[in-house]
């Protein structure tokens, strides 16, 4: 099975504002149709998205969620552990988390933090983050054998461009606040946090768990990404064929 790789992502690819237009109308439509038989086929969903600061994690989110019905889906923006869950299994708070049969829970950064800010920033040991990869396997094969439909998304984006976003977001009153001491510090630590995502990669992705690598420099590319990955697989773990091509006739859906 081939491992996605922040080495081998095309960062280089673009959408013109015509196509993305088009595309977003088809998989927004096709995300809304879905909602219906992950309801009746009662399939939890979960959509894991991690990135680097200032990759757009927040707008996939959006653009993901806008087409839902908002009594079937719940965000869950994650931050340190506070009260009882620093006191528990770092897995405690996910655990609790997690979107009942026929709904969908969407999580804005996850317990990958373990093998991430924690592996880098010194939180855990060594001998903690190393075992985490086994437990988040374990974690992730219980759900999917009870039937959970997992997708997990790290938003890449260059150097440059995450510089080039720092630099707008100063520029911008309405966007300062989304700047922060750490996030300057974080990109300080480039080497260490990229090394510690591609183990990530490697270690924990599977055929019924996978990472999608999301080419991110050019935020359009990036959201049809997400929601053409997300329509076709929800496709494929709900047994649902795609619909009748209707703008090129004869080609099949993509």
């Amino acid at each position: 099975m081939k491992v996605p790789s922040l080495a081998k992502t095309n960062l280089k690819r673009t959408l013109d504002a015509r196509r993305y237009q088009k595309a977003m109308v088809r998989y927004r439509r096709a995300l809304q149709a879905l909602g219906y038989p992950i309801h009746l086929e009662r399939r939890p969903v979960v959509l894991v998205f991690e990135g680097w600061d200032a990759a757009g994690k927040g707008g996939a989110i959006r653009h993901v969620t806008a087409p839902l019905d908002p009594r079937a889906y719940i965000v869950h923006p994650i931050g340190p552990p506070e009260g009882e869950d620093a006191r528990r299994h770092y897995l405690y708070r996910f655990w609790r988390r997690l979107p009942e049969a026929g709904r969908l829970a969407v999580f804005d950064r996850s317990w990958y933090g373990r093998v991430l800010v924690e592996r880098v920033e010194g939180f855990a040991s060594e001998d903690e983050w190393r075992r985490a990869y086994g437990e988040i396997r374990a974690f992730e094969e219980q759900l999917v054998a009870y039937g959970t439909l997992i997708f997990k998304f790290w938003l890449h984006l260059s150097p440059e461009e995450q510089l080039r976003r720092f630099k707008a977001r100063e520029r911008t009153p309405s966007k300062r606040w989304k700047l922060t001491d750490e996030d300057w510090r974080n990109r300080k630590q480039w080497d260490a946090y990229h090394d510690a995502v591609e183990e990530m990669l490697a270690e924990t992705h599977s055929a019924r768990a996978p990472w999608t690598v999301v080419a991110g420099d050019d935020k359009r590319y990036a959201r049809v990404q997400v929601l053409r990955t997300l329509a076709k697989g929800l496709r494929a773990g709900l047994g649902v064929p795609p619909p009748e091509p209707v703008d090129r006739p004869g080609r099949p859906e993509a």
